[in-house]
């Protein structure tokens, strides 16, 4: 029996494009001309692929959050150098992704979590979205607690409020690099609220 024929475009690509569309639009906003435009496809291509607009912010953020968010991980385990180092290397990481480009786009969560609270998104998507956005407290809340060096600082003893300051501080610079703050300025940022933490 033959199988089915091959499709003519890279489906990794496809989703990449999708999602640079959501990125800078929103759920809402990215309209379906918009999402086949930037794909390179036509409309039955895009739903035979990857079906309807739903299932496919849904791919989307699933495809964000495989090669974009924890893309930075390797700088927060980054061996030979003190925890400092290494949480500061992970924050700027994000943060000069979140800067990247002549028209930054910020986060991808945060941009598509201002959407929740209007109710216009479907269910499926907004649990995704709320459960991405407890991903960098979750994180680091791991680290504060199982890192030796992290607990030997005492970072263990307040760890959900550490990592919930440091998560609020990459939600924030999220939108000031949307407003074309520079790296150099919030990198400021990320020192004083390192510091705030009790990492000086």
């Amino acid at each position: 029996m033959a199988g089915g024929r091959k499709r003519a475009f890279d489906e990794d690509a496809a989703l990449q494009a999708a999602m640079e569309v959501f990125w800078r639009k929103g759920y809402v906003g990215a309209s379906l001309s918009d999402l086949t435009q930037s794909m390179g496809i036509n409309k039955p291509s895009m739903y035979s692929a990857f079906g309807n607009k739903e299932e496919l912010f849904l791919k989307a953020t699933e495809f964000y959050l495989e090669n974009k968010a924890k893309s930075h991980l390797p700088q927060l385990f980054e061996a030979g150098l003190s925890f400092k180092q290494r949480l500061k290397n992970y924050l700027m990481s994000i943060v000069a992704d979140q800067c990247e480009g002549d028209d930054p786009k910020g986060c991808y969560v945060v941009m598509c979590q201002s959407e929740v609270a209007s109710g216009d998104l479907p269910d499926s998507a907004r649990l995704l979205l709320e459960g991405a956005g407890k991903y960098l407290q979750t994180l680091l809340m791991g680290v504060f607690n199982d890192d030796p060096e992290a607990k030997q600082l005492g970072l263990h003893e307040n760890a959900e409020l550490n990592a919930l300051c440091l998560a609020t501080t990459v939600s924030g610079t999220a939108g000031m690099a949307r407003a074309k703050k520079t790296l150099v300025e919030l990198e400021f940022v990320v020192d004083h609220s390192l510091r705030g933490i009790g990492l000086s």
